[in-house]
């Protein structure tokens, strides 16, 4: 498939079961790949060390971190976020990439949504689908956002405008950021339908109250911070 224009940006921590799995199932695609993982995470590293991807050991501690890294480490047009769980998939790829090249389209990013149309999750707990209707909810209803699934970090977008929007979270906040950021900045988005599937390996590592509690403060302080502004 034809994706040179495109790196996936994939955060791994603890990932060394589940990672080389993720790996082979993307050799069938023709995209950059880069890695970010904690520098003293020896047994992901040494799982996917002959792989063809960049590795890049993060500098700063958490989901975000990494993700903002990888982006700024990116050399081509389009970056996507990419679980190094196997809960995306790679399928989905070639439509977001063709939707963001179609000029008649004149998208800036997509996002991938479980919510929508044939939409759907295999890692759904019935707290995270609760927590994910709330935040996203809010987030139409603070932000004027036509968000339908705002926690779903499976984003492609152009790698410019990812880095203009100066993203600051260093948590699994991030995902709202992206959303947020967007709107404010009058980027055109897109939400795709998505079936995200069940890891394939090792634990997940969203704490759900402690992200979500997270999530809420960060979207108070932006509310009352644009609208100060």
């Amino acid at each position: 498939m034809s994706l040179e224009k495109l790196t996936l940006i994939i955060p791994a921590k603890n990932e060394e079961e589940s990672l080389p799995l993720v790996l082979d199932e993307l050799k069938k695609y023709n995209v950059k790949k880069i890695v970010i993982i904690p520098p003293n995470d020896h047994k992901t590293y040494n799982a996917i060390e002959k792989y063809d991807c960049k590795i890049l050991f993060q500098k700063n501690n958490g989901f975000g971190a990494a993700i903002i890294e990888g982006f700024n480490n990116s050399e081509t047009y389009y970056s996507c976020i990419f679980n190094a769980d196997g809960s995306f998939d790679p399928a989905s790829l070639q439509e977001m990439y063709d939707l963001l090249e179609d000029k008649n389209n004149q998208l800036d990013f997509i996002f991938n949504s479980r919510y929508t149309g044939n939409g759907g999750s295999d890692d759904d707990t019935i707290i995270t689908k609760i927590g994910n209707f709330f935040f996203t909810g809010l987030c139409n209803v603070l932000f004027r956002t036509k968000a339908s699934d705002v926690l779903y970090t499976y984003v492609m977008g152009k790698t410019k405008y990812f880095l203009d929007n100066n993203l600051k979270c260093y948590d699994f906040t991030l995902c709202v950021e992206l959303v947020i950021k967007a709107k404010k900045n009058r980027q055109n988005y897109f939400f795709l339908n998505s079936y995200e599937r069940s890891r394939l390996k090792g634990i997940k590592k969203v704490n759900e109250f402690k992200d979500g509690l997270l999530i809420l403060i960060y979207m108070i302080k932006q509310f009352f911070v644009l609208n100060i502004k």
